[in-house]
């Protein structure tokens, strides 16, 4: 099939590449001309496992192609597919002008019978602005008679497993009013799902609330386990124990069940706060939702209140090795990535910091360009010469089975800040550390 791709971000290449990978012919694009140039040249933008050689696969074999002529894409497409950006405005709501200038032009050029379909996070409603302003530009060119139609497809993509996820579905939700247009999506979809039936059809309005309620779930979970944790820590009981008990029920769970240092991100915490501010717009207080946010603020903080006790408030002239960057393991997002935060409130407070990530370095070099406060190591053992403590803040794999004898060596204090439960504590305390973890006695 044919398939016009509106935005070139996380969203708009995986799904780009991964239906090119199943013989589509893809046509993304996006207004900036630098970024698309570098696309063609092979040169992909984000990190996510496998999706480079997908793009470079199906580039060679013409099936997926990077233009800036927005027009040209539309004309030669059936399928016309948004997934532009919805960044957060200062009173959490979803920025919405990406998604209807999108939507304006799409209208502007409009020759033929098309399917558009709303694949960015947006309010409940935002599909029918999408039908508003087309039809309006339309009624403009006094093209009335062309006929389209609008559907809603959210993305339940986690970075760091996008084109696995993508690949081998959960579910696939399509929100339309139509048969039409339903049984045209399933179609473009049914190769995902060809051993298991998983395509959902809705509503609209409830094809858009289910995204926004899936990440809020998720980040309903991930602050109920971290606001439990801290209360464990005073109760004498340890939070991984609890986590385990907890997961065994199958009605629970084990999914997100992991205490740390809060989420982060390009979806948690736009996606909860663009709900709330929703909402709030239509005369509903989300309380649990508000609580979530706030536990998630304030769970950075107390992670460094550790830290700072641990030196009786004083960590001025400390020197703090940092492993991790990205906000979760196997992506390059630094997007509210709760090592950023902490890194900036320790050189606030006097303390230096070295800091590896295995693919992050590059973002966050641009983040502390200019401070002396942080440096970046090649490697995470060159982080640890001479430093006062280990401060563990994004789970990557490697950092799992370290050489605890070498750290001990090459730190001058051997204290360790874990902040997501990876070690044993009683092992590290054989090796000599000092350990303070999540939720842990």
């Amino acid at each position: 099939m044919r398939i016009c791709m509106i935005g070139t971000g996380y969203v708009g290449l995986v799904t780009g590449a991964c239906l090119a990978e199943m013989g589509n012919n893809v046509r993304c694009v996006d207004v900036d001309e630098e970024k698309i140039a570098r696309l063609n040249s092979g040169i992909v933008p984000i990190y996510e496992p496998g999706l480079e050689d997908i793009i470079k696969r199906n580039v060679v074999q013409g099936r997926l192609q990077f233009t800036t002529d927005t027009e040209e894409a539309v004309t030669n497409s059936l399928f016309i597919f948004i997934a532009v950006g919805t960044p957060p405005m200062d009173n959490g709501e979803a920025d919405l002008r990406f998604v209807l200038d999108a939507a304006r032009e799409i209208g502007q050029c409009l020759d033929s019978y098309k399917i558009i379909v709303t694949k960015s996070t947006v309010p409940v409603g935002t599909t029918e602005k999408v039908k508003g302003i087309i039809t309006d530009e339309l009624s403009r060119r006094q093209r009335n008679d062309l006929e389209f139609d609008v559907a809603f497809c959210p993305e339940f993509l986690k970075e760091g497993s996008a084109v696995e996820d993508f690949m081998r579905p959960d579910r696939i939700v399509i929100g339309t009013d139509k048969e039409r247009t339903s049984e045209f999506l399933k179609e473009l979809f049914s190769p995902f799902v060809q051993r298991e039936p998983r395509i959902i059809s809705m509503s609209i309005p409830s094809a858009e609330m289910t995204k926004y309620a899936s990440n809020a779930m998720l980040a309903t979970r991930i602050s109920f386990m971290n606001e439990l944790a801290n209360f464990c820590e005073s109760a004498g009981a340890d939070i991984e124990e609890v986590r385990h008990g907890m997961g065994s029920d199958k009605r629970i769970g084990t999914a997100f069940l992991y205490p740390g240092v809060g989420y982060g991100g390009s979806c948690f915490p736009k996606d909860v706060k663009a709900l709330i501010q929703s909402a709030r717009e239509r005369g509903h207080d989300l309380t649990i939702l508000k609580a979530v946010e706030e536990v998630n603020k304030k769970q950075k903080q107390v992670f460094l209140e550790k830290i700072n006790r641990h030196y009786d408030s004083d960590i001025s002239g400390k020197r703090f090795a940092v492993w991790g960057l990205s906000f979760k393991p196997h992506t390059d997002d630094i997007r509210e990535a709760p090592a950023i935060e902490i890194i900036r409130e320790l050189v606030s407070r006097g303390a230096t910091v070295k800091a590896f990530d295995p693919v992050a370095m590059g973002n966050a070099r641009v983040i502390f360009e200019g401070n002396p406060g942080v440096t970046f190591s090649e490697d995470s053992y060159g982080t640890l010469s001479g430093a006062d403590a280990l401060v563990l803040v994004t789970e990557w794999p490697q950092f799992r089975k370290p050489d605890f004898d070498q750290i001990r060596i090459l730190m001058k204090e051997p204290v360790i800040f874990d902040g997501r439960n990876q070690y044993n504590p009683e092992l590290l305390r054989k090796h000599g550390f000092i350990y303070y973890g999540v939720g842990r006695n």
